[in-house]
């Protein structure tokens, strides 16, 4: 199959994320960006309920959740196998579901694509190359080159060392020289088309957004 398959071009999109809490919900239900910056909407759509797409974890076992387990397992090496075949494996999330949230699901993609087996280069080939490719922009964007769109993201790490890096809650570090645990910035600047944007800033202003709606969801209880 997986000849037939990269035969034809075929393209994977996988958004493994998106279905990651099956794996084990009590993580996903208390991530640590979950507080911050999950609007009060999303947070109910998240719970259980029958009647709202992708809530479905009432009474969720562990038998689930290892079933889960094996389920991605073998996902996993499918698409290392499809990849190593020269098969073209894309990044997406398909955040806002099952405790899915936009662009923590994008970075978590990125973690999960090394989970199954990619280096770290292949990881970001796959977030940025390989889908400009399929869109047909690859001479406009996708990679670091002379005359096409200046699409960045500016950190002050190496995330081919650790991914964790890029969320916007950082990644939490002991300094070996003072002893302090320190929470260390994510994403520092993103540019987009030529146009810087400050990451803390926009950051900050959803975090206020968030907090301004629990509040007056509150007061109007």
């Amino acid at each position: 199959m997986i000849d037939e398959l990269v035969a034809v071009d075929f393209t994977i999109n996988p958004t493994m994320t998106i279905y990651e809490s099956n794996r084990d919900v009590m993580r996903a239900r208390r991530a640590d960006w979950f507080d911050e910056y999950t609007m009060p909407y999303i947070s109910r759509a998240f719970e259980p309920n029958p009647a709202i797409h992708g809530s479905y974890h009432y009474d969720w076992k562990t038998s689930d959740e290892i079933a889960w387990r094996e389920n991605y397992r073998l996902w996993m090496r499918f698409l290392n196998d499809y990849k190593n075949a020269g098969g073209r494996v894309t990044v997406g999330a398909d955040s806002g579901f099952i405790y899915g949230l936009y662009g923590f699901g994008y970075v978590r993609e990125l973690e999960l694509l090394q989970e199954a087996g990619f280096h770290p280069l292949e990881v970001v080939k796959s977030a940025t190359y390989n889908g400009a490719q399929l869109l047909g922009m690859e001479d406009e964007t996708g990679s670091v080159r002379v005359g096409k769109k200046a699409d960045l993201v500016i950190v002050d790490a190496n995330p081919l060392e650790n991914f964790k890096v890029l969320y916007a809650t950082g990644h939490m570090q002991r300094d070996p020289e003072t002893g302090q645990v320190e929470q260390l910035a994510g994403i520092r600047y993103t540019i987009k088309d030529g146009y810087v944007f400050n990451g803390e800033k926009l950051r900050d202003q959803i975090k206020t957004m968030v907090a301004d709606r629990k509040a007056a969801e509150a007061a109007s209880q």
